[in-house]
């Protein structure tokens, strides 16, 4: 996936491009759990779609819930719900910034004749 300790630097556009693809691939995680979380809201505790994309996007973020759950079934899912997305924000995090920790990492890795001035 990435080059090893023995491979040179990658180029830049390799890894412009390794950006790119991971991004996107935290986009889709983000949107799965977004989903998840809109389809509970809405299903669990009969929250309209708008207001179950607000709290499933406000739970998501680290805000907190906006409005009153119904029930104990919603209480329980919006619990599951939050240690959920705080483990896709971590999950998330380490996708994002895994190029560029390798890259650094790379870097400093390298013998001094490999590098480029």
């Amino acid at each position: 996936m990435f080059e090893s300790r023995s491979d040179p630097l990658a180029p830049r556009w390799v890894f412009a491009r390794r950006v790119i693809k991971y991004a996107s691939i935290a986009v889709i995680v983000i949107s799965v759990a977004l989903g998840i979380g809109i389809l509970g809201y809405h299903y669990i505790a009969r929250f309209s779609w708008i207001d179950s994309l607000l709290n499933a996007s406000m739970i998501l973020g680290g805000m907190g819930p906006m409005g009153d759950l119904p029930s104990d079934a919603a209480k329980v899912f919006a619990s599951f719900y939050a240690l959920f997305s705080g483990l896709v924000f971590i999950s998330v995090m380490g996708i994002v910034l895994a190029p560029a920790a390798h890259r650094a990492l790379h870097h400093f890795h390298l013998d001094e004749e490999d590098q480029k001035p």
